[in-house]
């Protein structure tokens, strides 16, 4: 049951970098394996937390898969929190934390937790894919830090965590 987590400190803030993540729509122009995504869905519920509902296509050369996920993001707590709802996994979840922080040199920046678990449904995919899915996910926190540059504008290099 493969699981990855990664803790990076990068030179954006909490907010900004919350902001990255949350934009779904986003995610085919520069996450690694994401060929597409479709919003099904979005809500806000009554404590304030918004839901998305969306089909991402993922694939590598000429395997390609669609799941749906819940993402529910949480902007008080800074949290978002991904659910599979439908698709070639028999579960995933993953979560994001963004925390302000003030560097030594007295420059902000925020830590970025991401956490992954997942299993797929069939052991032959799994097999196929799973290793294309690990390197994936290692690759998924650099991905959006370089996003964030592009996006914010680089404001320094903070060395990355685990």
């Amino acid at each position: 049951m493969p699981s990855f987590r990664v803790t990076r400190r990068v030179a954006h803030s909490a907010q900004n970098m919350f902001a990255l993540v949350a934009d779904v729509e986003a995610y085919p122009k520069f996450l690694p394996l994401c060929q597409g995504l479709r919003v099904r869905r979005r809500t806000t519920m009554p404590d304030g937390r918004e839901v998305i509902v969306a089909d991402m296509d993922v694939g590598y050369k000429n395997i390609r898969e669609t799941f749906t996920s819940r993402v529910t993001l949480d902007h008080a707590a800074r949290k978002i929190l991904v659910e599979y709802v439908d698709g070639p996994f028999r579960r995933l979840e993953n979560t994001w934390t963004f925390r302000d922080e003030t560097r030594a040199d007295g420059k902000s920046g925020c830590v970025v937790e991401f956490f992954i678990d997942y299993e797929f449904r069939s052991r032959m995919l799994g097999l196929l894919m799973g290793s294309m899915f690990d390197t994936a996910f290692r690759k998924f926190a650099e991905a959006f830090e370089a996003r964030a540059d592009v996006v914010y504008g680089r404001t320094g290099v903070i060395a990355t965590g685990s």
